[in-house]
């Protein structure tokens, strides 16, 4: 069988997003067509349709384009002639969670300090995902999601803690986070590459009964905490 009629992993289209974020960075690639890239390479089901994408970008050896060498690195992308290493994402194995609620920094592990009892974890693949009504919130959430559209409503939620940490991982999706009228959201810690992050509420101090500690990556996305729709109209009529 031809390489190019290998069936590929999500690690590999994984890996193939990552070359085209770096390409939109090296100005090869608009946003525009790296989201139709993107469509295409989550949808790739072959090796020859995974590389499709990068066909075009200039230092990139196809190892489609041959027959599979008999060397320990066949079926990878090759990059001038050698092979591009491992995806570096992985989940991170939860670890035991702590008291009180710790504020993670900047570019920490995505589950942080928390167990698994205690962390919960939202996935979406070209998916619209919904998390609301009265949902038990552990004092983690994870959110891991690529090109999809996200709304997590703490409104009725059942909280477990006065202070939820969310570790975001995104690749050019649209998250919301909706919180209560007393709520505070502190959003310092997401960085946004190619996206936006902003914070319609207030940023603190935690007084309230709900404070959420925002951190992790945006690519190409955008993360919004703000009040449900009709607060403000609420708060002019004094109801």
């Amino acid at each position: 069988m031809e390489a190019r009629n290998l069936r590929v992993s999500d690690a590999e289209r994984e890996h193939v997003g990552e070359l085209l974020q770096k390409a939109v960075g090296q100005g090869m690639l608009s946003l525009g067509e790296f989201t139709e890239r993107m469509d295409t390479a989550l949808a790739a089901k072959t090796r020859g349709e995974l590389n499709s994408v990068l066909a075009d970008l200039p230092g990139i050896t196809l190892i489609s384009d041959y027959d599979p060498p008999a060397y320990p690195n066949a079926g990878q992308p090759m990059y001038q002639g050698q092979p591009y290493p491992a995806p570096t994402y992985q989940p991170q194995p939860p670890p035991v969670h702590p008291s009180p609620p710790y504020r993670a920094p900047v570019g920490a592990p995505v589950v942080g300090n928390y167990g698994a009892a205690n962390a919960a974890v939202i996935r979406g693949r070209m998916a619209t995902v919904t998390r609301n009504g009265a949902w038990i919130v552990p004092p983690a959430v994870v959110v891991d999601t690529r090109m999809s559209s996200v709304t997590i409503d703490f409104t009725r939620a059942v909280m477990q803690t006065q202070v939820v940490n969310i570790s975001i991982d995104d690749y050019a999706s649209s998250i919301s986070l909706i919180v209560p009228e007393e709520a505070t959201v502190d959003m310092n810690g997401v960085e946004a590459v190619g996206g936006s992050a902003s914070n319609k509420v207030r940023s603190g101090p935690q007084m309230g009964p709900l404070h959420l500690v925002v951190h992790g990556k945006v690519r190409f996305g955008s993360v919004t905490a703000k009040h449900p729709f009709g607060t403000t109209i609420r708060k002019m009529f004094g109801s």
